[in-house]
């Protein structure tokens, strides 16, 4: 069977190079004769694996070294609560909610404290990214959070927002590694790596060294210390050990494609192709306020549920797999990771013509 175009949100597409090269080592990863889906965590290899993994990635992101980089378990969705545990030490923190990860992250902190929600584009469906130049930052906010990709909602921030000297915490989850980032303006970025970086189960954070003290909020677990973690290494207990190792293959595959600067160009090429189209077209319709597209997650309809649910099926048929959009706001949603070839973004849009003749 030939491979599909994978527009999945996430799990999401990987390069195919670095699925061959894994199914290549699967028996025996270079001589030892075991694959590393089996091998100790303590073990030489392995410690060569997790090591190299970081090193490729403080050099494609510049990390500066008063930041660690942890390899953690929990998705996104435990950093919800990982963070205010660690970071909320005057029980405050600002939050600008863009969509529905940021809702949830939201939710969980007021379980820790008090979660001011300073900015929100609720409004309108999460259709824009609110202005975020001047907002009521409370004075004893332990941090503000975003979700900088609207993996759902497709929208982006173009600039980061006025924290007013406050530590920045960022959800990059579906932004992670498309583009350039200056680390030194956030105290955390972090991002589950299933959409753009590797397989579902590993998270990647990175924070400031400062930021990772004993002082915690009573009762947080030890595994939900990041102290735990950056005092081991990310070895505190087994890690998820063959996602890491298929995350780092992705960081050599960024490298050898010209790093995050080529990686950038690629995706608003990519992308161009698809919302140039969108905007002619008699049929399809994006729903993102254009200033605010993201270049990772492109969602669009038709106007009628009946023509979205024909082209899905259409689309499908034709090997372009999950198109849907997100089961709460409907329609349709490419996602468009590193990992999506031109071509699969232009015989999608090729496609989308060709429906789009047969239905008008």
């Amino acid at each position: 069977m030939s491979r599909v175009y994978n527009f999945s949100a996430g799990p999401a597409v990987l390069p195919e190079e670095v699925l061959k090269e894994a199914a290549d080592e699967m028996l025996d990863y270079r001589g030892t004769g075991m694959s590393v889906m089996e091998m100790s965590h303590r073990s030489k290899a392995y410690d060569t694996i997790i090591k190299e993994a970081e090193a490729d990635l403080r050099e494609l992101m510049n990390i500066p070294d008063n930041y660690k980089v942890l390899f953690l378990q929990g998705g996104a969705s435990q950093q919800f609560a990982m963070i205010p545990m660690n970071l909320m030490k005057n029980g405050v923190a600002d939050y600008i909610v863009t969509g529905q990860w940021a809702k949830k992250a939201y939710q969980e902190a007021c379980l820790f404290g008090k979660a001011n929600k300073i900015a929100s584009s609720e409004d309108q469906t999460f259709s824009y990214i609110p202005d975020c130049s001047d907002l009521p930052i409370s004075e004893d906010a332990d941090y503000v959070y975003i979700c900088e990709n609207n993996t759902i909602y497709g929208t982006k921030f173009k600039a980061l927002p006025n924290t007013k000297g406050k530590t920045l915490v960022a959800d990059v989850s579906s932004c992670f590694l498309s583009e350039p980032v200056d680390v030194t303006k956030y105290g955390v970025i972090y991002g589950g790596v299933q959409k753009n970086i590797g397989p579902a189960g590993v998270v990647i954070v990175i924070i400031r060294e400062d930021l990772i003290t004993d002082d915690v909020l009573p009762g947080t677990p030890t595994m939900l210390k990041y102290k735990t973690h950056a005092d081991n290494d990310s070895l505190y207990n087994t890690p998820p050990a063959y996602g890491i190792y298929i995350c780092g293959k992705v960081f050599k595959w960024i490298k050898k494609m010209g790093g995050l600067e080529k990686m950038k160009e690629h995706n608003e090429k990519k992308a161009k192709i698809l919302y140039d189209f969108l905007d002619e077209s008699k049929l399809f319709k994006g729903t993102v306020r254009k200033e605010d597209r993201s270049l990772m997650n492109v969602p669009f309809v038709t106007g009628s549920e009946e023509l979205d649910a024909r082209f899905v099926k259409e689309a499908k048929e034709a090997g372009f797999e999950n198109l849907k959009g997100h089961r709460t706001v409907g329609g349709m949603r490419a996602s468009i990771y590193n990992a999506m070839p031109i071509e699969g973004v232009e015989k999608l849009v090729a496609f989308m013509k060709k429906f789009e003749e047969a239905n008008v």
